[in-house]
């Protein structure tokens, strides 16, 4: 009768309806419904009108998702009400509403480039963008060559877009280990997908896509074997339970658990695989070998949103597993984050210098940027952490910038990313290249700027922190960094346009404020930060 009972029992809890908090999750379901809806549009709107309404949709939907954000953040979630939601699975407090912000306002200017669809010629008296017209055909084949007759346009982009920024929003503030590989799969899919689809250069851009989706798979199986051994380890891929066993605070644990507690090698090694997944995301050194063909091969407007969004989402789950789950473990990992970060802003200085082409140049200058946002990583204090949030936020407006502006000097095979083609730029368009100077000078790091800040932020954070050995590389490579630079601006305002050098497209008014907003967030950080500084240090409290 007391084995019936206990079953019953069971039953009854294993029948009972979960809570799940509808409201609190509102941004990343505002997004991921609207993907769902996008994908309806694809599937049953007739193919004239489907550009239209994947663009409204999908930037009705972002500025959804992000005045949601402001609304949980105003409501006190980021601060006296954070709490853990869904099941366990997630996190609602400061950092993670802070950078669901910014990867919401990232995605909705990103919307803009990837509307943009002016500066491609005209093709058989339609309007193209910068996406191939049938990405399923062979390039140069037959079926490519009737879809640009026809005027297609692949508008398939758009949900692809809203997938990866919804799983992008759930990275930060996933709370056990299998929402955290679950959310990765989810903005990584689309992302492999959106670098194969440029119109020009197919096989280049097809080459990028396998690349980034082969080494995807790699660090993928890193941090799933990784999320099994810590799941060994600790019995549990709750972030508090892992916590909990690697602090040695659990009471009255199982034999088997017990077991577990004692060998160290599957926390460690756990440990380090998880932190190799994350750490090719953020293109860190030793795992940054995709990032420059990758950046080089995809369409512009793609690589701008990857290499914006990408980090501001993979810093935000890197910092919530070492600082949540893993703070009694910080003997261990900062000593290899030290390495990695020096690895990274030597390497990505360094090798950028011998760089022709403007996305590669810019694809190590992150590399580098990786480096110096890890500095306030390994601080392991309060300052580290908003330093980080204020880091992420100035550096994702100025990188969509910057490849926003590289999208507009082309010559007769598309976008002139060589930078000999740079030549004179000043003289032909001294807007345009004002326009890039900025930018170029917020990644130098020069004061004024946001890039200034946000250095003086983690250096400031690390030094307090004790690691000011890695400041004093930090500051030597922003050094080596400013070299390459100030050389494009040299080159554009102080050398002689070629003869049949490239021109500089007119854009839309979406691109013009794709631009706008950048440089207004780039020239604002730096002059008046305080308010954001401010922000990011209410914001930079974890829920535990």
């Amino acid at each position: 009768m007391q084995a019936a009972s206990g079953v019953h029992t069971l039953w009854t809890h294993a029948a009972e309806a979960p809570s799940i908090e509808f409201l609190q999750l509102s941004p990343a379901l505002i997004v991921l419904g609207a993907a769902v809806v996008a994908v309806l549009v694809e599937a049953f709107a007739p193919r004239s009108a489907r550009y239209h309404l994947q663009v409204g949709l999908s930037a009705l939907a972002l500025a959804g998702g992000l005045t949601a954000v402001v609304g949980l953040a105003a409501g006190g979630w980021a601060t006296e009400k954070a709490a853990v939601i869904g099941i366990g699975a997630l996190a609602l407090d400061g950092p993670a509403l802070f950078l669901q912000g910014v990867i919401l306002a990232v995605g909705l200017v990103s919307v803009g480039t990837f509307a943009e669809r002016r500066l491609e010629p005209v093709a058989h008296g339609a309007r193209v963008d910068s996406f191939a017209a049938q990405p399923a055909a062979v390039p140069g084949g037959p079926g490519e060559r009737e879809a640009i007759k026809a005027g297609w346009t692949t508008t398939e982009i758009f949900p692809l877009l809203l997938f990866a920024v919804g799983g992008m929003l759930l990275f930060p503030a996933a709370n056990d280990l299998l929402t955290l590989f679950i959310a990765l799969e989810v903005f990584s899919l689309p992302l492999y997908l959106l670098c194969a689809l440029s119109r020009r250069r197919r096989l280049l851009s097809q080459e990028a896509a396998v690349k980034y989706f082969l080494l995807g798979a790699f660090s993928s199986a890193f941090l799933i074997f990784g999320i099994a051994l810590l799941y060994g380890y600790a019995g549990t891929v709750s972030y508090a339970g892992i916590a909990a066993v690697v602090d040695g605070s659990v009471e009255n644990p199982s034999p088997a658990l017990a077991a577990a507690m004692g060998n160290d090698a599957l926390l460690l090694v756990g440990t380090a695989l998880v932190l190799m997944g994350l750490l090719f995301k953020v293109g860190a050194v030793p795992f940054h070998m995709w990032t420059p063909d990758v950046y080089q091969g995809a369409p512009t407007p793609v690589t701008g949103f990857m290499a914006a969004a990408t980090k501001v989402a993979a810093f935000g789950a890197l910092l919530r597993l070492l600082y949540v789950v893993l703070p009694g473990l910080s003997w261990d990992w900062r000593p290899v984050l030290w390495g990695v970060a020096i690895l990274s802003m030597v390497v990505g200085a360094i090798v950028a210098i011998t760089q022709t082409d403007v996305k590669r140049l810019l694809a190590y200058s992150s590399i580098a940027h990786a480096g110096f946002i890890l500095a306030g990583v390994v601080a392991v204090n309060p300052q580290g952490i908003s330093s980080v949030l204020f880091y992420l936020l100035a550096y994702s407006f100025v990188t969509l910038g910057a490849f926003a502006v590289v999208t507009l000097v082309r010559d007769a095979g598309g976008e002139a990313t060589h930078l000999s083609k740079w030549a004179g730029l000043g003289r032909r368009s001294p807007l345009v290249a004002a326009v890039f100077a900025i930018f170029l000078l917020a990644f130098a790091g020069i004061p004024l700027t946001s890039g200034f800040v946000g250095k003086f932020a983690v250096f400031k954070a690390a030094a307090e922190g004790g690691a000011g050995v890695l400041v004093v590389v930090g500051v030597l490579s922003s050094a080596v960094a400013a070299f390459f630079y100030l050389r494009v601006i040299v080159l554009m305002f102080f050398s002689e346009p070629a003869a049949e050098g490239p021109t500089v497209a007119i854009p839309s008014v979406l691109t013009k404020a794709a631009i706008g907003i950048a440089v207004a967030a780039t020239l604002l950080l730096g002059v008046l930060p305080q308010y954001f500084l401010d922000l990011a240090t209410q914001a930079g409290v974890f829920v535990r």
